[in-house]
């Protein structure tokens, strides 16, 4: 082979070589760019939501539990058990019930009770803060005395007479309750004798004398 061969072949082979390296840091910068590109933080758009929390308004009616019992049943089957709820609810303004139910669960029982209570509501005339009256109520073999008492004397009372003279909102007031021991009992007695209740004006009119004669 000629020089002259020998040196073009050379100076092919290094346009070669200088092409290949261009091609190289071309693509490598193309590399970089695009690696640039996908490393950017997208920029969101962060929208704060107000949330807006409404607080439910609080019931008026207040509930206080008695008592609560396991009943067994006998059935043609086998006995079958239950749990029964004795529940007290009065808004504390004059108005009070009482409500019993029975459920294969207590919650479900309470929740039965409550609701029967709201529908056996009575109204008690509270004369101040206490009642207007002397009375006694009878439930069964159970009674509850009440007797008015005078500002500052408080609730004197236990057990369930007292839940019903709570939720009933009485302040001031005497109590007894005599033969019965049972909750059940002693809150009907209870809630029989505030029904039976009269205010001064009532008693008047039964009376057939103005309220001056009849309070003096």
């Amino acid at each position: 082979m000629s020089e002259e061969n020998k040196e073009d072949v050379i100076s092919e082979i290094e346009t070669v070589e200088e092409l290949t390296e261009e091609t190289d840091e071309v693509s490598s910068d193309e590399l970089q760019v695009e690696t640039v590109t996908t490393l950017k933080p997208q920029k969101k758009q962060s929208r704060r939501r107000k949330i807006e929390t409404v607080e439910p308004a609080e019931s008026e009616w207040k509930e206080q539990v008695v008592q609560i019992r396991r009943v067994t049943k006998v059935v043609k089957g086998g006995k079958k058990l239950s749990f029964r709820a004795i529940v007290i609810v009065g808004n504390k303004k004059g108005q009070v019930g009482m409500g019993v139910a029975k459920a294969a669960e207590v919650i479900v029982a309470i929740q039965k009770a409550i609701a029967d209570g709201r529908k056996n509501l009575i109204t008690v005339p509270i004369f101040k803060t206490t009642i207007p009256h002397a009375i006694t109520g009878k439930s069964g073999a159970g009674s509850v005395i009440l007797k008015p008492a005078s500002q500052g004397t408080g609730v004197i009372a236990g057990g369930a007479v007292r839940a019903v003279l709570e939720l009933c909102g009485i302040e001031n007031i005497l109590s007894k309750s005599l033969g019965s021991k049972s909750p059940l009992n002693a809150a009907n007695a209870t809630l029989n004798a505030l029904s039976e209740l009269r205010t001064f004006k009532e008693a008047a009119v039964q009376r057939g004398i103005s309220m001056k004669q009849l309070l003096g």
